[in-house]
């Protein structure tokens, strides 16, 4: 496939509007947006960086029969503290509990993501971000709580948002945070003959 044809066709598995903003920020505009949906549970004893490669390559598989022609990209980010896995949340008293858990103390932030294309088939890398936030007092959990930022997002907040305000550190790429490490994703991009504007 030639670098001409190599865009002709590019799918993002994800339902994240965050990830779509991220993609439009480096100039890459998906000709179709999916949702994919698999059992997200993590295995007995799954380690975060296991667990996050596995279901990003996981949502890849799910349209690479229907779509063998096209650039399929996917992704998937989690929190961790320690072993413990940081999901996306949907209940405040959830979001509460990770607040809680995160609040003065640095944790993780990982994403993995795949890239499947026609010639050079399945790519894979794993971005780790190390987050610190200041510690919350109570009336600054409930005021997060209360904004419904945390909605959606692993660990419960969103970093360019009004959780911004409560991080004290971070090393790493801020985009791997929001959801998608960008620099990475060029220079992949890049290698498997992926056209920009700016070439």
């Amino acid at each position: 496939m030639n670098k001409s044809n190599v865009n002709k066709h590019f799918i993002l598995g994800s339902g994240s509007s965050r990830r779509i903003d991220l993609l439009h920020q480096i100039g890459v505009y998906p000709d179709l947006i999916l949702k994919p949906n698999i059992n997200e549970i993590n295995q007995k004893n799954e380690l975060p960086l296991n667990y996050v490669k596995r279901i990003a390559v996981e949502k890849n598989k799910i349209f690479q029969d229907k779509y063998p022609s096209s650039i399929i990209l996917t992704a998937d980010t989690v929190v961790s503290v320690g072993r413990r896995i940081l999901h996306k949340v949907t209940e405040a008293k959830q979001a509460e509990e990770y607040l809680k858990l995160i609040s003065g103390r640095r944790h993780k932030v990982l994403t993995s993501f795949c890239l499947f294309s026609p010639d050079n088939r399945l790519k894979i890398k794993t971005v780790q971000s190390v987050v610190k936030f200041k510690r919350l007092s109570s009336k600054e959990i409930f005021y997060y709580i209360q904004s419904n930022e945390w909605q959606g997002k692993a660990g419960a907040y969103g970093i360019q948002g009004i959780a911004a305000s409560f991080i004290n550190f971070l090393s790493g790429s801020y985009s791997n945070v929001v959801g998608l490490p960008l620099a990475e994703l060029y220079r992949m991009l890049l290698s498997i003959g992926y056209k920009f504007n700016n070439d």
